[in-house]
């Protein structure tokens, strides 16, 4: 739902400045435009630069929630023969797919910024560990990026505790991206 049409926040809004990651709160009146609707977020250019409104304040936008994009669905229907653990390994890295750079039409996933993912049993449920990197070292929002991976993959039955890492080794470099980020980004 990317526009080039100027959007006025109709409310005080809280927002992620891209790429530093500081909080801030943009006011109401401010002019926008939505240059990424993705994962569930808005990547907005304002005046001062680019900032990511969370989802739940896509109303400040004018936005109501039937005309949100539907933030992808978590992969595991159709599992077949798949056990149940195959199956819910499949469920986690359809939400990890539905986490996006705000600067970057590409999931996290098909970015390979992903370089672990262990799920393991608890008490009450599940555990799920993930080992992420950015595509630059120095890059403000990867707090924010893996806050909403953990935040997500809470979401899924039966997670009972998610943590995110941010790791820096190997460095991320461009062959890491998958075939299917390569065409959405025009490189092969």
């Amino acid at each position: 739902m990317a526009t080039n049409e100027q959007i006025i926040l109709a409310r005080d809004c809280g927002a992620i400045q891209i790429p530093a990651g500081n909080k801030v709160t943009l006011p109401k009146g401010t002019p926008v435009i939505i240059t990424q609707t993705l994962g569930g977020t808005y990547t907005v250019q304002a005046p001062g630069g680019l900032c990511r409104i969370e989802g739940k304040d896509a109303d400040a936008l004018g936005i109501t929630e039937t005309e949100q994009e539907p933030a992808e669905a978590a992969a595991g229907a159709g599992g077949g023969d798949l056990g149940e653990d195959a199956l819910f390994e499949r469920q986690v890295w359809g939400v990890l797919k539905s986490c996006y750079d705000p600067e970057i039409p590409v999931n996290i996933v098909d970015l390979g910024l992903i370089y672990d993912m262990k799920v393991s049993k608890v008490e009450e449920g599940r555990k799920v560990d993930v080992k992420m990197t950015l595509t630059a070292r120095g890059c403000g929002m990867g707090p924010a990026i893996a806050g909403d991976a953990q935040q997500k993959l809470l979401t899924l039955d039966g997670v009972e505790e998610a943590n995110v890492e941010l790791v820096w080794d190997p460095p991320w470099n461009p062959a890491m991206i998958s075939p299917e980020g390569k065409k959405r980004l025009g490189i092969e």
